[in-house]
C-alpha cells in the first residue's frame, strides 16, 4: 500500500491553511510529497465556493464583524459553508489523475467517484459512534435523521467540497460537525439550500469525543476506504512550512 501522511494540525486560520494546501499540492505533483490529509479545525469562518455568491450570507456587515468571523470566496465546488471550533475539517491532497494523464480537469466520473469515496469515509466514521448517516441523492454531503421530536426531514452533519487541479491533485474537502457552537449556521443558508437544517456529532452522543479523537478515528477508516497506509502525526503549521 501506498503511504499517505495525515498530520492533525490543531486550530488554524483559514489563509494559512489554504495556503500549505497550495505548497503541498505542488510537491505532490513533482513527485516531492506522498499524499497527504491535513485535519484541523477553524476559528469561525465562512467559505463560499464557485457556485455560491454573498446573498446566502443572512447576517450584517456589523453582526460578522462583531463575532469575528472571516470570509473566502475560495476555488473549490459547492456553495456556502461554515467553519469553526468544535468541527473537524479534512484537506486530503492526493494525487488522482493516472501518472500517463495529460489534461486540464480530471474525468468527471473520476472527479465524482473521488466525492462518494469522501461521503463514505464519514458515513462509515459516523457508524463506529453509532449515528445512521447517508447520501441524498442529487445533493453533495452527509445526511442524517435528527433524534426523535426534532426536525423530520433529513438534516447535513458533513459538507464536502473539492477542487481538483491541473495537475490532478485534490484540494479543500469536507467539514464534519463534532460539536461546533450551531448559532453560526443562523448566518447563512447552508449550501445555498433554503430551509436546510444542520446536526452535529454532540446531538446523539454524551458525552462527545474530540475533534482530535475523531480525526484520528476518520484517518484509520480512510486507510481502508482510499486503500492507503495512513501515517499520523502531530505537527503545527510551521513545522510543515519548513
Amino acid at each position: 500500500m501506498q503511504s499517505c501522511q495525515v498530520y492533525w494540525l490543531g486550530e488554524v486560520e483559514y489563509q494559512r491553511a489554504w495556503d500549505l494546501q497550495n505548497r503541498l499540492a505542488a510537491r505532490i505533483a513533482g513527485g516531492q510529497q506522498p499524499p497527504t490529509v491535513l485535519m484541523l479545525e477553524h476559528p469561525h469562518t465562512y467559505t463560499i465556493g464557485r457556485r455560491g455568491g454573498r446573498e446566502h450570507i443572512l447576517w450584517s456587515p456589523e453582526e460578522i464583524q462583531r463575532r469575528g468571523i472571516a470570509i473566502f470566496e475560495v476555488d473549490r465546488g459547492g456553495d456556502i459553508t461554515y467553519h469553526g471550533p468544535g468541527q473537524l475539517v479534512g484537506y486530503p491532497l492526493l494525487p488522482l489523475a493516472d501518472p500517463a494523464w495529460q489534461g486540464e480537469r480530471l474525468p468527471q466520473a473520476d472527479f465524482v467517484g473521488y466525492v462518494r469515496k469522501l461521503e463514505e469515509l464519514l458515513i462509515h466514521t459516523l457508524s463506529f459512534y453509532g449515528i445512521d448517516a447517508f447520501r441524498r441523492e442529487g445533493l453533495t454531503g452527509v445526511w442524517v435523521n435528527k433524534p426523535a421530536g426534532e426536525h423530520h426531514l433529513p438534516t447535513k452533519i458533513a459538507s464536502i467540497g473539492v477542487k481538483v487541479d491541473a495537475r490532478g491533485v485534490s484540494r479543500h474537502g469536507f467539514a464534519l460537525n463534532v460539536q461546533p457552537d450551531m448559532l453560526y449556521w443562523q448566518g447563512i443558508i447552508p449550501c445555498g439550500l433554503d430551509g436546510v437544517q444542520m446536526a452535529a456529532m454532540a446531538d446523539w452522543l454524551s458525552p462527545c469525543p474530540s475533534v482530535r479523537e475523531v480525526a484520528e478515528r476518520v484517518s484509520r477508516v480512510f486507510e481502508t476506504v482510499f486503500a492507503l497506509k495512513v501515517e499520523w502525526q502531530e505537527l503545527d503549521v510551521e513545522a510543515l512550512n519548513r
